[in-house]
């Protein structure tokens, strides 16, 4: 099923380096036992993959196995806990792996068949509000034969089974230390990844150990990582800088990217890695709330949002306008938010919101998160506040919130608009889609729309050649311009900043782009 277009898909998010020359590796144990710390802003709001559909996953991939993964640079998920995965079936609808002999938890028991249908039988009976439940709407059974091989039948034909398999929400746990029927409440992990996590402190830091009984794709070029968690883009960045910490990923400020890349006395030690990014930004509209839940309130805002001017004033070239939740370098990437609204325009907006006897102005509440993506959030939703009153059809007042508290808000429906960030779940145009529609989506927002759930994405499913299925995401996209339920802002581009003595930036970030940590090494030499 995999063809030539995945892996064009796969080649435009891979790394560029925009470092010069070049470093040897060390081969010292005594060098690679040198404990590296990496700060980052994005610290887990659970440490249960059966909770999680966002950036939990940083650590469930370095502390937990998943049947396949995706090695750095790879088009396809290849075998991780498994050996050997395929569909058995001409119709994209059973699918079986075969697992690696001698896998077993940190704690001593047996990663076998049995443990793989626990992990995933939990997960859709917990069914976590927002959880990754979501992911695993085409599955039907799990089923086991004998200790090693695992079978998936599905309800319907789906060719992206492999890719969901693939993301960190499928993570593979210890049936001993996670219940079936709830969700495991201390701070331990028990898995059978790269790295054995000796401790967790929320909010602090994570300290992992290399797991010496680990067996699947990944080779170590470091023994130990400490992950340090940190609420604000200022002191990480000036963590990195005093060099108390070695890396950061996610959390950078443009302005901090831009000091970087210009270097300067205090950054001459530093370096910066660019990624092409699949992230992206966007505001989610409540249909529950009184004002919100009006279409034409919400194509005024779409047709007042001036993306050119958010970008340049808060972000620097460090992302750019986004006019699909399809990005770039995503096939099947349209720009139908701008080819309906075209540039932004307050008298077509006054229109429309006379045209639904709409009174102005319109008072709208607009929610972030303070601390999941980085210092700038709070800048981004200020431009917004500063567009829309500016058109003086909107009375904004903005709220912002810590993750966890955030998080609750947006799940029980309390927010009129709010805005959200996607890291894909895997390289497709389906991931861009299909977690956002449906009443048990990522957003818990429910958004019906029976034409994609019910005609495009099934057709899309039952086609293995992904190129072959443009015109089923072009129309879900005009879908999604014609609701205005969703509004793309910008894409972004992801950066890993390190310490010079810090090599494997380019290869950490893997096509989730959730970061590897078992990538990066301290260099021999310069």
């Amino acid at each position: 099923m995999f063809n030539r277009t995945i892996r064009r898909t796969a080649a435009a998010l891979a790394v560029m380096s925009l470092l010069a020359g070049c470093g040897l590796f060390s081969d010292d144990d005594a060098e690679a036992e040198r404990r590296i710390t990496v700060g980052t802003t994005s610290e887990p709001s659970t440490l249960d993959p059966a909770a999680s559909w966002d950036n939990s996953w940083e650590m469930f991939r370095n502390v937990f196995q998943t049947l396949v993964s995706f090695p750095t640079g790879s088009s396809y998920p290849q075998p991780d806990a498994a050996r050997k995965c395929r569909f058995t079936d001409a119709a994209n609808q059973v699918f079986q792996c075969v697992l690696r002999d001698g896998l077993k938890f940190s704690d001593g028991e047996p990663l076998d068949a049995a443990a793989v249908k626990h992990s995933f039988d939990r997960i859709r009976k917990i069914n976590v509000p927002g959880g990754p439940a979501g992911l695993l709407d085409s599955l039907r059974t799990v089923e086991t034969s004998g200790d090693d091989t695992v079978v998936f039948r599905l309800r319907k034909p789906d060719a992206t089974f492999p890719f969901i398999l693939a993301t960190p929400a499928m993570s593979l746990v210890a049936p001993a230390e996670y219940p079936m029927d709830r969700l495991r409440q201390d701070s331990g992990i028990t898995g059978s990844g790269p790295y054995v996590l000796a401790s967790y402190a929320d909010g602090d830091r994570a300290e992992l150990n290399r797991n010496k009984d680990y067996r699947g794709f990944a080779k170590h070029r470091n023994n130990a990582v400490t992950i340090q968690y940190f609420k604000d883009s200022d002191t990480v960045f000036r963590a990195l800088q005093k060099k108390e910490i070695d890396a950061i990923y996610r959390g950078l400020t443009s302005e901090q990217v831009v000091e970087l890349q210009h270097k300067g006395p205090r950054n001459k030690d530093l370096q910066l890695v660019e990624t092409v990014g699949a992230d992206i930004r966007y505001l989610v509209f409540n249909p529950a709330d009184p004002a919100a839940g009006k279409l034409g309130v919400r194509r005024a805002v779409a047709q007042i949002v001036d993306r050119d001017a958010l970008v340049a004033k808060v972000y620097q070239g460090t992302a750019e306008p986004l006019y699909s939740m399809v990005p770039k370098g995503i096939f099947a990437h349209t720009t139908s938010f701008f080819d309906q609204y075209g540039d932004p325009d307050v008298n077509e907006a006054r229109a429309i919101l006379n045209g639904a006897g709409i009174s102005a102005p319109v008072p709208l509440t607009l929610w972030y998160t303070t601390d999941r993506y980085g210092s700038g959030t709070a800048a981004e939703f200020t431009e917004l506040k500063r567009q829309l009153e500016a058109s003086g059809l909107f009375r904004i007042t903005l709220r912002g919130k810590p993750w966890k508290q955030f998080q609750a808000g947006y799940q029980k429906g309390e927010y009129p608009v709010f805005g959200r960030g996607w890291f894909p779940d895997f390289p497709d145009p389906d991931n861009f889609i299909a977690p956002f529609v449906g009443t048990n989506n990522a957003l818990s927002t429910p958004y019906e729309s029976p034409e994609i759930t019910q005609k495009l994405l099934p057709r899309s499913r039952r086609v293995s050649d992904r190129a072959a299925v443009n015109a089923e995401f072009a129309r879900a996209q005009e879908i999604f311009v014609d609701d205005v339920r969703l509004l793309p802002l910008w894409q972004g581009k992801l950066y890993v900043a390190s310490t010079d003595d810090i090599g494997g930036g380019e290869r950490a970030l893997d096509p989730q782009t959730v970061m590897q940590m078992w990538e990066l090494n301290r260099k021999a030499s310069w």
